[in-house]
């Protein structure tokens, strides 16, 4: 076969699975402005196949997947993301959210909550460190700090930790105060700050008695 013949059939093939990803990406896509996320999953999932190194179909992937409350896939296609974009900070949040859930799951077991909140935390630190103006980071972080206090001042697992559950809940009123600050017409933001004193002050309390 002619060296010709070989390349023209390369480039027509390398066109048609461009062309079939677009395709994937387009439907992907229109379902997620939609609001479709199980038919947007379908199309991304194909999309990624085609190239597992397109961060836009990823990203809205692990966007379809969060929707879809199918947090697992979700973290891992948000990981590819940061993998290839490592300052998109949305990722970041999504990612946290992800995990968040992941952590209020019936199912999971004490080690993989104190691992799954911590993640939380974390990859919303990173988020803060981009894009430091942007307060539903220091909101999340602190809701996801408050609940790691709250997970660590529970004596009924081996993670019982006194000390970091008091701080946790001091970093949380840290994030909120920060956010009401900021917005101070929120009485949303008034009760997430004043349900994270009050463990606060019970958790002080508590050892003051002991």
């Amino acid at each position: 076969m002619k060296i010709s013949v070989i390349i023209s059939f390369l480039i027509i093939s390398s066109l048609e699975v461009v062309q079939a990803q677009n395709a994937h990406l387009m439907l992907g896509q229109q379902a997620v402005m939609d609001r479709d996320f199980k038919k947007a999953v379908v199309h991304l999932e194909k999309a990624c196949v085609i190239d597992s190194t397109n961060s836009n179909a990823l990203w809205m992937l692990g966007y379809s997947y969060y929707h879809s409350e199918n947090y697992k896939k979700s973290i891992i296609a948000y990981t590819k993301v940061i993998e290839f974009k490592p300052t998109d900070c949305s990722a970041y949040y999504y990612r946290a959210r992800a995990k968040d859930y992941l952590a209020k799951d019936a199912q999971t077991t004490p080690t993989e909550k104190e691992a799954d909140l911590l993640g939380a935390i974390v990859d919303l630190t990173k988020a803060i460190t981009i894009n430091p103006s942007d307060i539903k980071f220091y909101q999340n972080r602190g809701i996801f700090y408050r609940e790691y206090g709250v997970f660590k001042l529970q004596k009924t697992h081996k993670f019982y930790d006194r000390t970091r559950g008091i701080n946790s809940l001091k970093a949380s009123i840290a994030d909120l105060e920060k956010v009401l600050n900021e917005n101070p017409d929120h009485p949303d933001i008034a009760s997430l700050l004043e349900l994270s004193k009050q463990q606060l002050a019970a958790a002080t309390m508590q050892v003051a008695k002991n």
